[in-house]
């Protein structure tokens, strides 16, 4: 039979720009367990950040168009961090579009000098 042995202890990832996995910021621990391949085309990073933005989008419209809503402060609360989280994923990997076609078009650049 096998024996267990535990974890060894957590080294925290230094981010570095040529790292291929940016960890998101909306994770809850200073452990990060979810991360954005920078390296994914730039078609599937766009459309992982708009399926995001647009999902909290569209909540947000049905919410503003019903009547009044009555409810307590800590759902509201909660509400707010449920829609924030998606859009901060959605922020981060936009942020990775911006930095790859920045990167892209300085590469241009040099090719034409």
């Amino acid at each position: 039979m096998t024996s267990l042995h535990p974890d060894p202890p957590y080294e925290k990832p230094v981010p570095h720009p040529k790292n291929r996995f940016m960890a998101l910021t909306s994770n809850c621990t200073d452990i990060p367990t979810l991360f954005v391949d920078t390296q994914a085309p730039l078609d599937a990073l766009h459309d992982a950040a708009g399926y995001r933005i647009r999902a909290v989008t569209q909540v947000l419209e049905n919410l503003s168009m019903r009547g009044s809503i009555e409810c307590e402060s800590f759902i509201l609360s909660d509400f707010a961090l449920l829609s924030a989280i998606p859009l901060r994923d959605g922020c981060d990997v936009l942020d990775v579009i911006g930095r790859r076609l920045r990167a892209q078009s300085g590469a241009d650049q040099l090719r034409e000098l």
